[in-house]
Formats: structure tokens, C-alpha cells, sequence
């Protein structure tokens, strides 16, 4: 901005600051016990997490007992209470036995008074009353119905219908309203602006929008969308299609484009967008030059963005770009530019400026005046129940604000009031140096482009110098998951689909000895939701190719066991390479060999790579000699050696993933492996010989031969030269692995090491204070992700008795929204199983099911294809067997507890101990889950699939394998043997001097 502007800008600003001096928003007034708890909140970072995770699980403690033991845990006893607790916590001491009694009801009443601030009516009478308050008051209004997380058609259609209620109540008193301003205008607000002005939240019209599926996400939206659109039209409204997260960004601006060429000649329809944005400075200028293309008049609300933390922390989570701006003063600057366009645009955009930030007002003001921008081309809006002063000066100077009014039930309204709770307790928010902390005005009225220069500088000032890894790599970071909010990566999967299906069908040799080898036997590779595609035919290894590949191995041993540690881990570095470069291709496979879903897909490939990357690095640290003890005269040194021939039998539900895992562990701690696939996904392990063959890795380290029967396998367990056996699968086959290897043959040298997983009948306890909105759709996830095929996959839900009623009938209906299909068709959220043998196994087990307990649901299934039903079986106790028995498929046994002491004894009542998850706002339910719920891997408020390499190393205990942890820190440890050199250094009586290193060169 240039200085002249600026200059005007701040004065304006001054003028602004001078007209509610002495004002405080009802936000911070100290006198109420809201601004006592907001103050309070500000000064102690541990009060304020543990005040606002108070108030979002608050309207889940249905009955006095939940209350109090949540206020207990939450902000301990009595005497611990802060002191914005004191009061009621002082009347309940001495009110004796009905204390718990009183503060729980000091407590409710000022959190529901502190909600109420905020929402404008929790039914339609008290909304329009409040709202009719506004106008009197000279504000207008735009109603948003609360409760986004809708997760059923049924809920979607709730959210819809409230809004045609509420236009149906609007429609018999709107016309009577006397409009805002004196403009002669009886139908018009200031002479331009409807009276009616509604705000939806698109993603709440659709509970399974996803970019994934992009066209059929936008099209279920469209659906009700056109239903609301022609309500409003109907009352000549104003609607707004608010911005959500940035994962729905695309597919609600095409909803929004699509809505409007349905209306072109409607001028009061609008979208949200969103400052803190990185792409915002893309988004409008194509969205404005798609407005003049199209001939059509648009209008833009432009907010700051109210997901700041979940962006930033989703992104991270998943090694994405951050989406938004790093530096708050930057989507101050952003703001600022993005205004001055759609105000250069004004003859083909209103532009409805939502911000409190005084510096922001005062800037789109100043910029209007000097473009000329006519005041009917632009408005002011700040939310309900904040920034009081703000919107009275606004009033004043303007004439025309906009309250923006959240409306609904309590239960969705604590999300939003959590988010408003959080956003103005910031260290950056306006408000809070604005009216809390009485911040400079001249620091608050500064140009955010000078801001951020400055906060630029700070933060290079406090950069570390960039950490390195081990060898001198960089440190293990995971890789990338898909985006599909990219158009790119959306696009990448049909045009590598198609791509594969071009080479369906072609042979597969074995690979032994670093030589392709043929064999008379093959076996066919199919596309379960389709068998009639041949996706592969794959020769067979028998036990003579068996021989000839673990002679391979043995004779590769010596050369590759010499080979440095460090060397070795550098052919994995460049498998890594390979398969990144090929990682969409690589996925394709996958969608077609096995029936995994895109997303399903490529983690599978990635988390391959990933164990790639990390087993690189351990090898690297542990392939140095470390001293230990530190007696004189003697030196001893601690290290490792290889075991020698390692035979890796791989699963099919992760071919790629778990094959690689296993081979790479083997491979850098200097074994040579002797591979065998699955059947059903031998195309997939033959790409491992792909990839390690264009990395270089020398003839015989890594053999593939893939076989059918027990007859090879047998020979591969029992063969005297093989020391190691890495197996990942079904209980039974791992104990006969286990057992057979025990015994010892003529010319076997080693005892031989089982590294062994094995599965598991996975429990999801759901509390009785759990949020439903995220365990719902996380259990579904769990439980029939991938068609329920993982080892880690949900198969027992346990619910305690309070709630469960509501969850059952919010996931049967989530279930019903859900489509069951081919996985290349990302609309389908199940698709087929791996074979005929696993789709026959699951359907008895079902059957099995329905005699045990009752079916909540059962889905239809396409009528060609491995498919087998979504199922959903109620009424089951520990005893019956489909809560017992791995089933590995998409079969969930629900089990109605009577509290969380007996959730957690039925969860660990089966053999198994692989993974576990619990939804619970309880911190002593968590801590306890964390004590006494026995399994390897323990997901808390989480779904319990998609463990992550060195985040979340995998593996159980008891008959869900030996305790190994894949992508953990100790996995590579039993690949190799430990050794100790002691040399007594003392000569002639003397002994040198010990270096402190105790890493030996």
C-alpha cells in the first residue's frame, strides 16, 4: 500500500479507536464470568486447554455423575479449582453433600449463557426475535445453521429442512420489517440489500464429501443445494455458500459456479473466501475472470479464516504444503490486496467485508473512497456476540454492517463456540490486543506488509541450523500422502488405471540369482471386482526353484554380509527413489490386483517407501561399532552381524507395503531374502523386482518366487539354509511356521529367528462422553476401509450402554449413505474382496453372525465380482464366536457394555493383542485405557488403521505375532545376530590413553 493511502488509512483508524475508547467487548469484560474465564485463559495456557476441551465435551455429560466426575477431571478437586472456579466451587463446599450439586449448575448455567452469547436462538421463534432485535438495533443479519458434521442422508436432510423452516418462518414476517436505512426502498435494506440472508455450510448437504471423489461430491452437494437456492429466491434473499476447510476449497467453489449459471440473472448469491489462504491469491482472480466470461454478476465474502490451527496441523501430519499463511500479519496483508481487487471489481462483484480487525475496516474504507466504489457495492459484517464496539462504530461510520448469526442446538453450537474461544484467546488476535491487552495503536494500525518484514526477520534470527540425519542423509520424515484437494493427483489415478489395464494380462518369470527365470506352472492373477480381467499369469516356483534361489542367496551371503552397512542402505535410498517416481503407477496396480481404494492405495505404496527410507538409517546408526563399558586397560566393542538366508512370506491385503518392509529389514542388515508373494498379488511383488533390480542391488540379494501350496512353502520354512523366516498373515499359518522351523535338520547351522505378525479381532471402545461426530465416521473407517481387510481393521466395536442407541443409529445411517462397488470408481467407499476363498469364509461368518446376535445392516452388493456385503451385526456378548474369531473382511460385531471397566475387560478378552481404540473425553478413561487395554498398538480418539513408519511402529503381542514393532526403532534387530570384541589393550603394565568417542571408525 502506498504511503499516502497508508497515512489515510491510519488516521481513519485513530478516528476509529477514539470513538469506542473505553469499550470492551462483552468478550473481555471482567465482570462477567465469561470474560473472567477468557482472562483467566490468557494468562494460563494448561487452564485455557483444559476450560475449552471442557466446554466442547459439556453437552455429552447428560447426567449429574458425568458432570461432576468431569469437572473432578478436568479441574481437579476443590482446592485445586482455579480461581475463576472459586465462587461456585466455595458454594458447593459449603452447601456439604449437595456441592457437586451446585457447582455443576453454576457451572452449566454460565456455559450455556456463554453459548447463547454467541448463537442467536436455539429454535426458530427465539432466533427470529433476536434477530428482529438486531434490525431495530440498525444491524442486518445472515443466518447460519449450525452442525456441519452431518454423517447420514438422513442428517443431511435434517440440516437442509431446518433451513426451509426457517425461510418458511422468515416468509410470513420478513416483508413487514421496516428496511434498514433511509433509502425509500420498502423491499430493501439501505436500498440495495435483501432482508433475507442466509449462509449454508455445503459440505453439511453431503456427508461423504470428499475430493476424492470430486464430480460426485459436487453433485450430491448441488442436490439440496438447489432446494435451499430456490427457497431464498423464492423470499428474494441473499445466499451465501460459506468456505470450509481447505480439503472441500475446489469442490465448493464449483458447487458455487454450477449454482450460479443455474441463475445467472440472480444477483444475491455468494461464496465464501477465505484470506489465510495461500491459493485465495489464485481463487479470486479466476474466479473474477470467470464471472466476466460468463457475464455474470458474483458477490464475495472475504473473511480472515477460522481454521488456522487444523490447517497447519493436518498439513504437517501429512508432509503437505501448508495451505495458509505462517505468519498471522501475512493473511492481514493478503486481506488487504484481495479487498483492493474485488473492489477494482465492483461492477461485477459486491464484496461483503467480514473482518473486527479496525486496521482492515479502516483499509477497505479508505480503498473504496479512493476507487469510487458506490456504497451499494459493498458491506460491512462481524460475527454475533463479538466485537460490540467494533460494530456500533462500524454503524456509525458506515451505516451498513451485517451480524453473522449462528443458529441451532446446543450440541454443534460448543464446536463453534470452541473455535470462536480459541480464535480471540490467540496471542495474534485483534480483539484480544485490542481490548485485553491494550496494545499499542499505532503497533495495531501498522501495515501487515511491514509486519511481516519484521516477524520475517525475527524468525530467520532464531532459525536452527538444519538437523542432520544419520550418514549424513537427511532426518527420516514420512512420505507425503495423497492430496486429492491437488486436480493433479485427482486426474493422475484414471490415467494410470489406464495406463496399467494396457499391460494386463502379460507373463511374470521368477527372478533368481539376478537371472528371470520361466516355469512350466503359472497361476493367474485376477481383478477381484472383475475375475474375468487377468491382471497377470505368474509362473510358479516349485520346490527345485526354491533350491536354486536360496543357493543364490547363500552363495550371494558372504560379499553382501561384508558389504558396509552404509553401502548397503544406499541401494535402499535409491529403491526409494524408484518407487516415488512410480508411486501413482505403483498405486494403479493396486486398485486393480487387490481392489484397494486410491487413497488406500497409495498409502500403501508410500508407507513402502517409507520403510525403505527408515530402515536406511537405522542401519546405518546401528551399523557402527558402539564401546561399551569403561574399565581401563580393555576395549569392547558392541555390533551386529547378519543371519544369513531370510525367507519373506508376504501377505496380500499389503502387498507392497509389508513385502517391501520385510525384504528391505532383511536386505540392509545384510541377509539375502528369498521372496515369496502372495498368489493373488504376485504382479505387484514382481514390481519389487522392478525396483530393486534398477537400484543395483547385486545378483542373489534378492530372489522372487512366488508359489502355490503348502508343499514349496514347506520347503522354504524347513530348508537347513534358511536362518530367518519374516512372515506376515493368518494365525494358522504363522504357528505352522513357527512350529516347523523349530525343528533342527542335518546341516542347519542356525537356530532360525521367526519374525512373525499374525493378525488380530480388533476392539473401538466408544465412552459414554465420546464425540460422536469423529468416532462415527473413524469406527466406519476402521471397520470397512480396504473392505475391512487389515490386520489392524475394527472388527469389534464396543459402546458403552449410555450412548449407545445414538451411535448405532448415527453409523448404521452413515453405512447406508456409503456406496459398495469397483475401487477404481472413487464413489464406491467398499469394494471387493481379495478371492472367491475370502469372499466364501466372510459370508459364512456372517451367516455365523446372524445366529449369534442381530443385523443392524447389510448393504447390496454388485452382482459380478469378489463382493461381499457391509455388514453390521448388533446384540453380540465376548462369547460368541464372531467376536473371537478373525473373520478379515468387512463384518463388525457391536457389543453394548454397561461401563468402561467392562468395555476394556471385553476388549482384552480375546487371543489376540494387535491394535485398540478408544473414543473417550475422559482424561481418566484415557489414562486407564493406556494402563489396561493390552494391545501393541493403542489409538486414542483416532481410527485404529494407518500406522505410521517411525511414528507408530506396528506389531502385537500374545497370538497377534512375537512382539516385533515394523517401522520401530528395535524391528532390524532381529535380522541380525549381536556380537562382542574384547581386546585387553594393557602392555608391558601400561595401557593408552581412552579416547572419549565410543564410536569406532
Amino acid at each position: 500500500m502506498n504511503s499516502e493511502l497508508n497515512s489515510k488509512v491510519v488516521g481513519r483508524g485513530k478516528e476509529f479507536f477514539s470513538t469506542i475508547s473505553g469499550e470492551k467487548p462483552s468478550l473481555f469484560n471482567k465482570g462477567a464470568w465469561m470474560g473472567k474465564v477468557m482472562d483467566w485463559s490468557m494468562k494460563n495456557e494448561t487452564f485455557k486447554i483444559q476450560m475449552f476441551r471442557f466446554v466442547d465435551v459439556f453437552p455429552s455429560l447428560t447426567t449429574g455423575k458425568l458432570l461432576t466426575d468431569h469437572i473432578r477431571e478436568y479441574f481437579g478437586e476443590e482446592k485445586d479449582m482455579p480461581p475463576v472456579l472459586s465462587t461456585g466451587a466455595k458454594v458447593a463446599g459449603m452447601l456439604g453433600s449437595f456441592g457437586g450439586a451446585v457447582l455443576n449448575k453454576v457451572l452449566t448455567t454460565n456455559i450455556q449463557e456463554m453459548a447463547r452469547q454467541f448463537v442467536v436462538g436455539e429454535n426458530t421463534k427465539e432466533a427470529i426475535k433476536n434477530m428482529e432485535k438486531l434490525r431495530k438495533d440498525g444491524f442486518a443479519f445472515v443466518v447460519d445453521v449450525l452442525g456441519e458434521a452431518t454423517l447420514s442422508e438422513h442428517e443431511a436432510d435434517v440440516y437442509m429442512n431446518t433451513y426451509l423452516e426457517l425461510l418458511d418462518s422468515l416468509k410470513s414476517q420478513y416483508q413487514d420489517w421496516k428496511p434498514l436505512g433511509n433509502y425509500g426502498n420498502a423491499n430493501l435494506d439501505w436500498g440495495h440489500a435483501p432482508k433475507v440472508n442466509v449462509a449454508i455450510k455445503p459440505t453439511a448437504l453431503f456427508c461423504l464429501a470428499n475430493p476424492q471423489d470430486f464430480e460426485g461430491s459436487v453433485e450430491a452437494i448441488l442436490k439440496r443445494v438447489r432446494i435451499i437456492a430456490k427457497k431464498v429466491i423464492e423470499l428474494d434473499g441473499f445466499l451465501c455458500i460459506d468456505m470450509e476447510s481447505y480439503r472441500h476449497k475446489d469442490i465448493i467453489l464449483e458447487v458455487y459456479k454450477r449454482l450460479k449459471l443455474e441463475y445467472p440473472d440472480y444477483d444475491q448469491l455468494g461464496i465464501v473466501l477465505q484470506a489465510y489462504l495461500v491459493d485465495t491469491d489464485q481463487d479470486l482472480p479466476a474466479l473474477l475472470k470467470w464471472a466476466r466470461d460468463n457475464k455474470v454478476k458474483i458477490s464475495i465474502r472475504l473473511v480472515k479464516g477460522a481454521y488456522w490451527d487444523y490447517e497447519t496441523v493436518k498439513a504437517k501430519q501429512n508432509d503437505w504444503k501448508i495451505p495458509v499463511w505462517t505468519i498471522k500479519a501475512e493473511s492481514d496483508a493478503a486481506y488487504e490486496r484481495q479487498a483492493r481487487m474485488i473492489l477494482e471489481n465492483a461492477d461485477i462483484c459486491h464484496f461483503a467485508c467480514a473482518s473486527h480487525n479496525i486496521r482492515t475496516i479502516s483499509a477497505v474504507m479508505e480503498m473504496a473512497r479512493e476507487l469510487k466504489v458506490s456504497d451499494d457495492r459493498y458491506e460491512f459484517q462481524v460475527l454475533y456476540g463479538m466485537a460490540e464496539p467494533v460494530r456500533k462504530g462500524i454503524l456509525k461510520v458506515a451505516g451498513r454492517i451485517r451480524l453473522y448469526c449462528p443458529y441451532g442446538d446446543m450440541v454443534p453450537g460448543m464446536g463453534y463456540l470452541v473455535r470462536r474461544l480459541l480464535e480471540n484467546t490467540a496471542n495474534e488476535s485483534f480483539l484480544r490486543q485490542s481490548f485485553a491487552e491494550d496494545a499499542q495503536i499505532e503497533r495495531l494500525l501498522e501495515d501487515p506488509i511491514v509486519t511481516v518484514e519484521r516477524e520475517k526477520a525475527a524468525r530467520a534470527a532464531k532459525q536452527k541450523p538444519e538437523e542432520k540425519g544419520p550418514g549424513g542423509l537427511k532426518p527420516f520424515f514420512n512420505e507425503a500422502m495423497v492430496d486429492f484437494t491437488r486436480a493433479d493427483h485427482r486426474a493422475e489415478f484414471p490415467k494410470q488405471i489406464a495406463a496399467v489395464r494396457q499391460q494386463l494380462g502379460k507373463n511374470y518369470p521368477l527372478f533368481i540369482g539376478g537371472k528371470e527365470v520361466k516355469s512350466a506352472d503359472t497361476l493367474p492373477s485376477v481383478n477381484p471386482a472383475k475375475p474375468s480381467e487377468v491382471v497377470g499369469v505368474i509362473c510358479q516356483a516349485g520346490t527345485k526353484e526354491v533350491g536354486e534361489a536360496i543357493a543364490a542367496a547363500k552363495s550371494a551371503f558372504p560379499a553382501w554380509r561384508d558389504t558396509a552397512p552404509a553401502d548397503r542402505a544406499q541401494y535402499l535410498i535409491k529403491a526409494a527413489a524408484i518407487a516415488r517416481r512410480r508411486v501413482f503407477e505403483l498405486s494403479a496396480w493396486q486398485v486393480l490386483e487387490i481392489g484397494k481404494q486410491w487413497d488406500q492405495a497409495y498409502a500403501d505404496v508410500t508407507e513402502a517407501i517409507d520403510f525403505l527410507e527408515y530402515y536406511a538409517r537405522e542401519m546405518i546408526k546401528l551399523g557402527k561399532p558402539k564401546r561399551v563399558g569403561n574399565a581401563p586397560g580393555e576395549l569392547n566393542h558392541y555390533f551386529y552381524e547378519p543371519k544369513g538366508v531370510a525367507a519373506v512370506i508376504a501377505p496380500w491385503n499389503f502387498p507392497l507395503a509389508i513385502g517391501m518392509g520385510m525384504a528391505s529389514a532383511a536386505i540392509v542388515a545384510g541377509n539375502c531374502v528369498v521372496f515369496k508373494p502372495s498368489g493373488i498379488t504376485s504382479v505387484i511383488g514382481w514390481h519389487m523386482v522392478e525396483i530393486f533390480r534398477e537400484a543395483g542391488l547385486p545378483a542373489g540379494v534378492f530372489n522372487y518366487t512366488p508359489g502355490r501350496g503348502s508343499v514349496m512353502g514347506d520347503y522354504l520354512v524347513d530348508s537347513p539354509d534358511v536362518s530367518l523366516i519374516a512372515f506376515t498373515g493368518s494365525m494358522e499359518i504363522g504357528l505352522r511356521i513357527i512350529d516347523r522351523a523349530a525343528k533342527v535338520y542335518p546341516g542347519q547351522e542356525n537356530v532360525k529367528k521367526i519374525v512373525c505378525e499374525m493378525g488380530g479381532k480388533n476392539a473401538i471402545i466408544i465412552d459414554d462422553d465420546a464425540d460422536l461426530d469423529e468416532a462415527v465416521p473413524h469406527v466406519l473407517y476402521s471397520a470397512f476401509g480396504f473392505q475391512g481387510q487389515k490386520c489392524s481393521a475394527c472388527s469389534r466395536v464396543i459402546v458403552l450402554d449410555a450412548v449407545y442407541d445414538k451411535f448405532i443409529e448415527r453409523l448404521v445411517s452413515m453405512a447406508k449413505a456409503t456406496l459398495v462397488g469397483p475401487s477404481e470408481d472413487p464413489a464406491n467407499y467398499m469394494g471387493a474382496v481379495a478371492d472367491d476363498k475370502a469372499m466364501k469364509t466372510i459370508l459364512e461368518y456372517a451367516e455365523i453372525g446372524k445366529k449369534e446376535g442381530h443385523v443392524l445392516y447389510e448393504s447390496k452388493v454388485p452382482s459380478e465380482g469378489y463382493f461381499v456385503p457391509m455388514t453390521i451385526i448388533g446384540g453380540i456378548k465376548p462369547e460368541h464366536r464372531i467376536a473371537q474369531e478373525e473373520i478379515f473382511g468387512p463384518v463388525l460385531a457391536v457389543m453394548r457394555a454397561k461401563d468402561f471397566d467392562q468395555a476394556i475387560e471385553w476388549a482384552n478378552s480375546t487371543k489376540f493383542a494387535l491394535t485398540g481404540g478408544v473414543f473417550s473425553r475422559s482424561p481418566e478413561h484415557l489414562a486407564q485405557a493406556r494402563r489396561e487395554f493390552r494391545v501393541g498398538n493403542l489409538y486414542l480418539n483416532r481410527n485404529n488403521t494407518g500406522a505410521l513408519v517411525g511414528r507408530q511402529p506396528f506389531g502385537g503381542s500374545r497370538m497377534s505375532g512375537v512382539g516385533t514393532k515394523a517401522g520401530g526403532p528395535d524391528y532390524l534387530l532381529h535380522f541380525m545376530d549381536p556380537r562382542v570384541v574384547t581386546e585387553n589393550t594393557m602392555r608391558r603394565g601400561f595401557a593408552p590413553v581412552e579416547e572419549d568417542d565410543d564410536w569406532v571408525a
